[in-house]
């Protein structure tokens, strides 16, 4: 057992990278995850290619971008989009762990398309049933292999509860690969453990305060919800959810422990994309505001990568790396034979050198690209480039100078040829890997109205 690579990848659902101690918030409790970061590496600069859900997991399972895969949006629970299989055309990392002997089991969210059914790749199943979004307690359906059953009760319990029935129960075998996905952090900012929101609603939190509003947009979705009039509760409540489900990593962390299987397993903590909870006025993520939004809290992600035995242990790592690299990661982690992935196709890249303390064979990257429809993103130590194509005010920051981004120097004289610079990288890098039919350029405008309706039309994804 111990020569096994087991994978176990916990993915949140809106946890934006300011909220965990891990990376400077001390309003927080989460000792569980404090202790991974602690015992394992922590990346300080992880981005989502997409914020927001649907695109961003897309991303993590098929290693490729939007304009690759063709999810552009949060898909709707409706009889169209909701039970059409999305990434039905793509090679999954389920199927690629499958294919190589893993056993592969989901207890979460799924959010792709046809959740009730076991999805090619998966060995086990249980997910939420696809109407989303919904509350954080009461009776709800899921399915577990593909059988509807009303469960009552926290989804964070359910969910952990089943990775633990997975764990239990699966084949000895083999190695494994449990994808554990949360919504604690989606809003609503409500409903969560009493016992855990009067631990944060009377305390004096640092994120709640007054911040210059995002000046590049108007409020939109999540945005223009009643959290804005309530900023205190409003947080008390995604706190609680952060520390709810802090408490399931430990579960899960002892099962591990008591299985003898923690030297055996790699384990990794992220999300899909960022929020804001009042940060730049928003509360959301990239469609918060309209236009869509790039802003650091919509991108900037967690990911703590713990294994004691693997793993060059006690560090933090300050290279720019994304899902795109975190499926890379794990096909390098667990050997999957390189002729069943073409690289050309990925633009992702491996960071198991940086986390095992390897040498790298070529410098890192140094820029990390984004998009969200069709606005994209170029962004290095510095600079940030933002393109509303065609034609939409394009925005260019120094984050150094104006961490807020506020201050648009796009028309800046000063800064023109650093802009051109990185808008030719930025277009050069979506030229070699959009499939033309798939890309979020087909969305024209830079205000698109079913942007508020994103399911309106089948070209949004």
């Amino acid at each position: 057992m111990e020569n096994f690579k087991n994978i176990i990848v916990i993915f949140n659902d809106d946890h934006g990278q300011w909220a965990l101690p891990a990376y400077g918030n001390k309003d927080l409790d989460t000792p569980n995850l404090d202790y991974l970061a602690q015992k394992g590496v922590l990346m300080e600069n992880a981005f989502t290619p997409t914020p927001v859900c649907s695109p961003a997991r897309a991303c993590f399972f098929t290693g490729r971008l939007a304009s690759q895969h063709g999810v552009h949006d949060y898909i709707v629970s409706d009889n169209i989009h909701g039970n059409r299989n999305w990434l039905k055309n793509e090679v999954t990392l389920a199927q690629l762990l499958q294919a190589s002997g893993f056993q592969v089991g989901l207890s979460g969210k799924w959010h792709l398309g046809n959740d009730i059914e076991c999805q090619s790749g998966f060995d086990y199943w249980f997910s939420l049933s696809g109407d989303y979004p919904t509350g954080h307690k009461g009776r709800y359906r899921y399915s577990i292999n593909g059988k509807i059953i009303e469960l009552s009760g926290y989804k964070t319990h359910m969910i952990t509860d089943r990775a633990v029935d997975f764990l239990h129960d699966r084949d000895q075998e083999k190695p494994f690969f449990l994808f554990v996905g949360y919504t604690a952090t989606h809003s609503p900012w409500s409903d969560h453990p009493e016992r855990l929101v009067e631990h944060y609603r009377h305390k004096k939190l640092s994120a709640v305060q007054e911040t210059p509003l995002y000046p590049f947009g108007k409020q939109n979705l999540e945005s223009l919800n009643s959290s804005r009039l309530d900023p205190q509760e409003g947080l008390a409540n995604y706190y609680a959810a952060v520390s709810c489900l802090d408490e399931s990593v430990g579960r899960l962390m002892d099962e591990l422990e008591t299985l003898e299987l923690t030297d055996s397993t790699l384990v990794i903590y992220t999300s899909d994309h960022g929020l804001c909870c009042g940060q730049h006025g928003i509360w959301g993520k990239g469609n918060s505001t309209m236009p869509l939004n790039m802003v650091e809290e919509s991108i900037r992600i967690p990911l703590i990568c713990y294994n004691p035995k693997k793993l060059f242990t006690g560090i933090r790592r300050i290279e720019f790396v994304d899902h795109l690299d975190l499926f890379q990661t794990l096909i390098d982690y667990a050997d999957i034979k390189k002729d069943l992935v073409n690289e050309s196709t990925y633009p992702g890249r491996s960071f198991l050198p940086l986390i095992t303390n390897e040498i790298l064979n070529k410098p890192w990257k140094t820029v990390q690209y984004g998009e969200y429809g069709n606005v994209r993103m170029a962004r290095d130590i510095r600079y940030k480039l933002i393109l509303h194509e065609p034609n939409g005010q394009n925005l260019f920051f120094d984050l150094k100078e104006d961490p807020n981004e506020l201050c648009n120097l796009i028309s800046e004289n000063t800064h023109l040829e650093r802009i051109n610079f990185m808008k030719s990288n930025l277009n050069s890098f979506f030229r070699q890997y959009e499939v033309e039919e798939k890309s979020g350029m087909r969305i024209n405008g830079p205000e698109p109205s079913n942007y508020s309706s994103p399911w309106a039309k089948d070209k949004m994804f």
